[in-house]
């Protein structure tokens, strides 16, 4: 119970941290034109139906899952952050629901792609916006491991996620209307069965 608190007080703060310089940008920019769930891209799906997108989706999921088995592997003697889920089992399940959902993806996919990417975006056009959001996706998480894994590896972790991130951010825009739900819901996966595998498996 007190990680699952502990989680839940986690995620408030990350959301706010993550939405604070959008809101603001969004405050100075934008309130007149539109509301800021429109502008950061928290709303309806367009085109569920059309433009094959949950064959998108799923071909996504079974790429990212082939290759975070490699992930997996190489840091498997490296204290992440679900490492704390080592071991707990099942009673583990609610506190990384709440922080794969709401701790990690949610606050990320507002960042990167609800706000970076549509700026850049508007601004340079989408080729570059989703690139840019990319990189800075993948090096914030390959910087976050340097230390404990090397350069090598760091950099393997950098183009992994970079390349989540473009995914990402092609099927946002592309598939997707500019909503940053399907994103949200695909990050949140991954991110739920890391840490059921560091649950379960380590």
């Amino acid at each position: 119970m007190d990680l699952l608190i502990k989680k839940l007080t986690n995620s408030i703060i990350q959301i706010i941290a993550f939405s604070l310089i959008p809101f603001l940008w969004w405050l100075v920019t934008s309130r007149k034109k539109m509301s800021f769930f429109e502008w950061i891209g928290l709303k309806k799906v367009k085109n569920l139906k059309e433009n094959k997108l949950f064959a998108w989706i799923l071909m996504v999921i079974v790429l990212v899952s082939i290759f975070s088995v490699f992930i997996f592997y190489i840091l498997k003697n490296v204290n992440v952050a679900y490492s704390e889920y080592t071991g707990l089992g099942i009673k583990a399940l609610p506190s990384i629901l709440v922080y794969a959902f709401f701790n990690t993806s949610f606050p990320e996919e507002i960042l990167f792609r609800g706000f970076l990417l549509k700026r850049i975006g508007n601004k340079f056009g989408f080729t570059i916006g989703n690139l840019i959001q990319a990189l800075l996706f993948g090096c914030i998480h390959g910087i976050l491991f340097f230390s404990a894994v090397g350069i090598l590896k760091s950099i393997i972790i950098t183009l992994f996620t970079g390349m989540i991130g473009w995914i990402i951010g092609y099927i946002n825009e592309k598939k997707a209307g500019g909503s940053i739900l399907i994103g949200w819901g695909m990050h949140a996966f991954f991110n739920t069965v890391s840490g059921i595998c560091y649950t379960f498996l380590v």
